[in-house]
């Protein structure tokens, strides 16, 4: 099982989400369900019955869909790179994925692509679909953390900081930003590294966004006893917000969930 899996929060949509993911990617599937009972339905306000959430994969890679309400909208602080071998893979996903949502980079060549582009879907998760090499990833999904705001410049902070929380980690790679440019010289204009033997990417905007990271997207962390659920909720918790320690959920001292 994979140890890291990224946990989406939609108001009513997770269903048909899931299902417009697992169709338009190879190597999907549902794996499980969960409906809400009495008890999480008077905690919710949410309809007794009613699917809470999807377990599912796509690429191979493990995520969690949850019908939570209008309580939490996802944003690009947390997107998804997808790495694509071929043009015409990126053209199909780009199709579909865009097919009323937002684009935020248009596809096109780039300096760090031959073939990139940055795109919000009708759900309101975000794409970043790459053409490249495997090798060059090792991974076909990556997550990728985009540090903002208050945040912003904080990015080789917070992979020092997971890297020292959880095993079989490793930094892949850095790259900085130059002088004169309209970020601070020396923070991460990307970053990749690993964590669990998972693949993650990271990066600062000293932009003005009007966002930041959410309890939209979170990172659930499967856990083999209490002792090992105390020691993640202990360290990940040391200055995030308080108010925001509930129901196993944390929000840490850069606003991950």
């Amino acid at each position: 099982m994979q140890k890291i899996s990224s946990f989406l929060w939609f108001d009513n949509q997770a269903e048909e989400a899931v299902n417009f993911y697992t169709s338009i990617f190879k190597n999907s599937k549902v794996m499980g369900t969960t409906h809400y009972d009495q008890y999480s339905a008077e905690a919710s306000g949410r309809p007794i019955g009613s699917l809470m959430s999807l377990s599912f994969q796509i690429e191979g890679q493990e995520f969690e869909a949850l019908n939570g309400g209008p309580v939490f909208t996802p944003n690009p602080s947390v997107s998804f790179f997808v790495l694509c071998e071929t043009e015409s893979e990126v053209d199909t996903l780009w199709e579909e994925l865009s097919q009323s949502g937002k684009v935020l980079m248009e596809l096109d060549q780039y300096e760090w692509s031959k073939k990139y582009g940055w795109v919000e879907d009708r759900y309101g998760i975000s794409w970043q679909l790459a053409l490249g090499k495997m090798e060059e990833v090792g991974q076909k999904i990556t997550p990728s953390l985009m540090f903002v705001g208050p945040q912003a410049g904080r990015a080789e902070e917070a992979i020092n900081f997971y890297s020292s929380v959880f095993n079989n980690t490793g930094i892949t790679g850095i790259m900085r930003y130059e002088a004169g440019g309209q970020d601070p010289e020396g923070t991460v204009a990307h970053a990749q590294f690993t964590l669990e033997g998972q693949t993650f990417m990271a990066m600062d905007s000293a932009l003005d966004h009007d966002f930041s990271f959410s309890e939209a997207i979170s990172f659930m962390v499967i856990c083999k006893s209490q002792q090992e659920v105390d020691n993640y909720w202990e360290k990940l918790s040391e200055g995030g917000d308080e108010n925001a320690q509930q129901c196993g959920w944390l929000k840490d001292k850069f606003g991950v969930s």
